[in-house]
């Protein structure tokens, strides 16, 4: 069973790690030293108010929800001002003991290098999950996963063992250690295609168009753009990666994820210090893409005190928006979304403060 693709139909509500978007912070890098062009970026690229880039400076949260293409895109835009080094943020964003002691998060593990079978326990299904594997078939299926997974788990499971459980995530074990593998040798064409609903999704696709919204990002941060689509056969020296996986509650049922942390470093001047990517790898449901974006930008040379900008960006796909019942959905997660997204920059900024 290919761990490439597990989906359920039913929307849950973004929170902070859940999903990533470039194309709020695409012109980032083409600020100057001056604290004027940042705020012009916030004015001109953003649409914040001068109250709101008041705000910022004077380290409360902004957060917004940008426009999307399509209503299966979600776009949040967020930034704060820190008083404190951005290592410190690095050191925060890498901190997975941290993320363990988070309410949402029911597990979380560090993959080895190379990754090993060791390294997923607690990685599991549910009660529920196992159940609704049993009846998957293309085009009905309440994780998200592939055909092949599908067909795969129906043969090599017994439904009728007093271990079906354990059975059932022995088996998503193997598949989550050779996803893992797999893209680490051959890059996003591991991502694979959800047949769990009518329609195919292509993840590789639909995360190459993700990061098409801004167009402007291959020009003004060209390494960090290719890498996202290239890996592992284009790596910048100056990028530092990890993976690990969680279970995490995302509004309905725990949701199991796979994640390839990106960290970037700018060279010296360089108006973006750090760039840090969270780019999913898998998630059992809810996102068929997402990916979140962290910034970490120079104050400017006349700051007169230590600090920086933190720029965040979450952006993710997902179906079942559409519609009078879907557009109820989707205002309602994204208002929740928001204020998700503010909390968490507040709290970012007060332990990196501290």
């Amino acid at each position: 069973m290919q761990i490439s693709n597990f989906r359920q139909r039913k929307w849950g509500s973004l929170v902070t790690r859940a999903a990533l978007s470039v194309m709020l912070l695409a012109n980032v890098p083409s600020f100057s030293q001056s604290n004027l062009k940042l705020q012009e970026f916030f004015r001109n690229n953003i649409g914040l108010s001068e109250e709101q880039i008041a705000a910022i400076k004077s380290g409360r949260a902004v957060v917004k929800a940008m426009p999307s293409r399509s209503p299966a895109e979600v776009f949040l835009f967020g930034a704060v001002y820190v008083h404190a080094a951005p290592e410190k943020y690095i050191q925060f964003a890498h901190d997975f003991d941290r993320l363990r002691q988070l309410p949402n998060y029911l597990a979380l593990g560090a993959f080895s290098s190379p990754p090993q079978l060791s390294d997923l326990s607690g990685f599991s299904f549910d009660d529920d999950d196992v159940k609704a594997l049993k009846d998957c078939k293309p085009g009905d299926c309440l994780i998200q996963m592939p055909a092949s997974s599908m067909d795969q788990a129906q043969k090599a499971i017994d439904w009728s063992a007093a271990d079906l459980s354990q059975q059932v995530n022995d088996l998503l074990h193997k598949a989550a250690l050779e996803h893992v593998r797999r893209y680490q040798r051959d890059g996003n064409q591991a991502l694979g295609v959800f047949h769990d609903k009518r329609n195919p999704t292509d993840v590789p696709q639909r995360f190459a168009y993700m990061l098409s919204y801004a167009k402007v990002l291959p020009e003004q941060l060209p390494d960090f753009h290719r890498y996202l689509l290239e890996y592992p056969d284009y790596r910048p020296a100056n990028t530092d990666d990890a993976f690990y996986w969680s279970k995490v509650k995302f509004g309905l049922k725990p949701t199991l994820r796979i994640v390839h942390l990106i960290t970037m470093r700018g060279k010296p001047g360089d108006p973006v210090i750090y760039a840090v990517a969270e780019k999913q790898l898998y998630s059992s449901h809810y996102f068929e893409t997402a990916f979140d974006l962290s910034f970490c930008v120079r104050a400017g040379e006349n700051a007169g005190e230590p600090g920086f900008y933190l720029i965040k960006a979450m952006g993710s796909e997902q179906v079942g928006l559409t519609g009078l019942k879907g557009s109820i959905v989707r205002k309602a997660a994204v208002s929740s979304s928001l204020s998700n997204l503010q909390k968490a920059l507040t709290a970012i900024r007060n332990t990196l403060e501290q």
